[in-house]
């Protein structure tokens, strides 16, 4: 009787595209404790092949940071999503970096947000590993990798 009654819509997509090409790798191999020990929130890293970074989920920008170094996102299931180019990266003042979108855009999954010139800031910072943290799961929630996509469960 109620069997469709809690069907899923097909736009109701909970997983995450992965932001970049590259590995995946655990949060808690980030050379950074502030990523590894997951004070900003749970979430993964990636070992970038190339230098695109796209929208993992469909949403708004909540905020670009002034040296175009981490965009944050809050999708529509209202998770907030934290991409943080490698590590120290803010003290390159932008360089190296090319933002596509601006605070309060709504961008759609896969959409491009940033060009990363991995080649100029490899010797620069001490990491070019890319967090991607989700900054308010709820209790219950956890992040669950495959090898193509994350999913919250």
């Amino acid at each position: 009787m109620f069997k469709n009654f809690f069907k899923k819509k097909a736009d109701n997509d909970p997983s995450i595209q992965i932001p970049l090409e590259g590995k995946i790798i655990s949060i808690e191999d980030v050379p950074d404790p502030v990523f590894s020990q997951k004070m900003m929130g749970d979430g993964f890293a990636i070992q970038p092949v190339n230098g695109t970074v796209v929208s993992p989920a469909e949403g708004e920008v909540i905020s670009v940071f002034p040296t175009k170094h981490a965009v944050t996102l809050k999708d529509v299931f209202g998770r907030e999503i934290l991409i943080h180019v490698g590590i120290e990266t803010v003290n390159l003042k932008g360089e190296g970096f090319t933002s596509f979108v601006k605070d309060g855009q709504k961008v759609k999954k896969g959409q491009k947000l940033l060009e990363v010139d991995f080649d100029f800031i490899k010797g620069k910072v001490p990491s070019i590993v890319t967090p991607v943290v989700f900054t308010n799961l709820k209790e219950n929630e956890k992040v669950v990798i495959s090898e193509n996509s994350v999913t919250i469960v």
